[in-house]
């Protein structure tokens, strides 16, 4: 069977897996498990905290420093809602394309690293070859934070990591961090018409809100000079305020969900920090002043590092010889990308498949570009 049909194989069976973030995704790590170890890898499934989730990490070659990851996530976004033609969990192959969710983002490069791994096993030599395969990237990057920590503390340092996320196959060496918020505002019920003798959580909410958006006009004047982000500056986004139950109802309880996409860590630090003098000096005086339990607390949702652009970058070299680019791009959208770079790796985004297919009906990744990243580890194998 060609490296293409059994990419096309393995691809159906993956698709069949609704492994949506919200549910398990340990019988398909578990199937995964399997094909590694039947081609001789070394392999470990790392159970999530919560013991229904795992990530897999596996090694082909020797138990060295150094070495090459390949690495996708296992997790999709939910299909509910949205206007299939065709079972989202069943391949179908039409007009040149391979249809189904996570065909693209990110299920196919996963299909086509599993279909080489009997060629890596015949060729690998004197420099390790990893797989990691992780859970729960579209909430927030949550299994690649766990299998990072893993890595640290098992004093595991590959040299470089090739993240497959949909690039159209184009080489990506930077992108934007993601640092998601749930801010939740508890104040005192009463009636409307008397403000006095309540606390509306929803006025103390817009007013944190007010305080995010001159964040937001402040962060443009402090974007580096030697930013190649578009735009070059740290953005904010309010992206929901909930709260309240009628007209003439104080609201007790209030939350606005909000993010920012930092291009370096000092706007991160800017924002937390000032919001949290903002809450403590300003709103929650004013708050607990007419009632004492009132409070403001933030949850993290997740705080996903960017991937930061480097004049030395060992994995962007060896894709650009794999592909034949000549350049390399940035990215809007987030990826894991960053917390391998958080080890010490050199770190490139590079798979099958458009951006702009992933989390929409009819989700399709062309066969094209399967062949043309098939032909990417073809040439890593023969390195190897």
């Amino acid at each position: 069977m060609t490296a293409l049909n059994q990419t096309r194989v393995l691809l159906a069976e993956l698709i069949a897996y609704p492994t949506i973030s919200t549910d398990s995704n340990l019988t398909m790590i578990e199937h995964l498990a399997g094909l590694l170890e039947d081609s001789g890898a070394r392999v470990e499934v790392m159970a999530s905290p919560c013991g229904t989730k795992a990530n897999l990490f596996a090694t082909l070659g020797p138990d060295a420093p150094g070495g090459i990851v390949l690495s996708g996530h296992s997790d999709v976004v939910p299909v509910a809602d949205q206007n299939w033609t065709s079972d989202p969990f069943e391949m179908i192959e039409r007009d040149g394309r391979w249809y189904g969710r996570g065909s693209c983002d990110m299920k196919g490069f996963i299909a086509a690293v599993v279909a080489m791994v009997p060629s890596f096993a015949a060729q690998v030599n004197d420099r390790p070859l990893h797989f990691a395969f992780t859970h729960d990237e579209e909430t927030g990057c949550i299994g690649a934070g766990h299998l990072a920590a893993e890595l640290q503390a098992r004093g595991i340092k590959p040299g470089v990591a090739i993240i497959g996320e949909p690039t159209s196959m184009r080489i990506i060496e930077g992108h934007k961090g993601c640092y998601e918020y749930t801010t939740r505002f508890q104040g005192l019920e009463g009636h409307g018409s008397s403000p006095e003798t309540g606390v509306s959580a929803v006025e103390y909410a817009v007013r944190y809100v007010g305080k995010l958006l001159e964040l937001k006009d402040r962060l443009r004047v402090l974007a580096p000079d030697s930013s190649k982000f578009e735009p070059p500056w740290t953005t904010v986004n309010v992206g929901a305020l909930q709260g309240g139950v009628a007209h003439n109802v104080i609201a007790s309880k209030a939350a606005v969900e909000w993010e920012m996409r930092p291009v370096q860590e000092s706007d991160a630090d800017l924002v937390k920090s000032t919001l949290r003098t903002y809450c403590d000096e300003v709103l929650l005086p004013q708050m607990r002043a007419v009632h004492p339990e009132a409070s403001i607390e933030t949850e993290v949702i997740g705080e996903v590092a960017g991937l930061i652009p480097t004049d030395e970058n060992e994995a962007r070299r060896i894709v650009a010889e794999l592909t034949g680019a000549n350049g390399a791009d940035l990215v809007p959208f987030g990826t894991e990308a960053g917390i391998f770079q958080g080890l010490g790796m050199d770190v490139v985004v590079c798979g099958p498949g458009s951006i702009e297919q992933a989390h929409k009906a009819d989700e399709y990744v062309e066969i094209d570009q399967m062949e043309q990243c098939l032909a990417m580890l073809e040439r890593l194998a023969a390195r190897l």
